[in-house]
């Protein structure tokens, strides 16, 4: 099995492209930002035995491992190369059955809206899935819609896979999404990151 791997804005961050779908199509990515969260991943939990992994986001047809400064993707990259390989050639199931994982799904339900208020929100989501999310799956991580505070116009986003942490984050979120978010939707003030 040939597993390509692409640097991400995250120096600490590496995507692999196993050339075969992880998660599936149109599935949400799924982030495991500790050994604990990993629980329903047979593969994130793989991942995390290699010294080093501090983090492991799930994506359609990629994984984005996150390592410690301690160690250089020299001396790991090589060990997790093989376990993605091992572990897909075995046909083991990337999340157990009946396993509930922290997918990236809204933290806010959406009936929790009302009016005008579901109107915007609805706006703000459909602009984060059609034009953000794409993007940012293209370097191995995923922004994900958390909240919005109508009173004061804040937008929260959880940051996954190789954007959390990442230096060029804050960039992203201020310079990018918020920039856009405010133009299609003038009720957004602000954009902020939650963890």
């Amino acid at each position: 099995m040939f597993i390509q791997t692409e640097d991400t804005p995250n120096p600490q961050s590496m995507k692999f492209l196993p050339g075969q779908a992880i998660l599936g199509a149109g599935a949400m990515g799924i982030d495991f930002p500790t050994i604990e969260s990993a629980e329903a991943s047979p593969l994130a939990q793989m991942l995390f035995e290699v010294d080093g992994v501090m983090g492991v986001y799930l994506g359609a047809d990629f994984v984005t491992v996150t390592k410690t400064e301690a160690v250089e993707w020299l001396q790991i990259k090589p060990a997790l190369l093989g376990a993605i390989a091992d572990f897909l050639t075995a046909g083991i199931p990337v999340i157990r059955d009946g396993a509930t994982a922290n997918s990236s799904a809204p933290a806010t339900p959406l009936e929790d809206y009302e009016g005008e208020d579901r109107e915007i929100v609805e706006q703000i989501i459909e602009l984060i899935e059609t034009r953000v999310r794409p993007a940012v799956a293209a370097d191995g991580g995923d922004i994900v819609f958390k909240h919005y505070e109508p009173r004061t116009g804040v937008v929260f986003l959880a940051m996954q896979g190789a954007c959390a942490g990442c230096p060029s984050s804050t960039m992203t979120l201020k310079s990018g999404i918020e920039n856009m978010l405010k133009h299609y939707v003038p009720e957004v003030a602000s954009v902020e990151a939650i963890a």
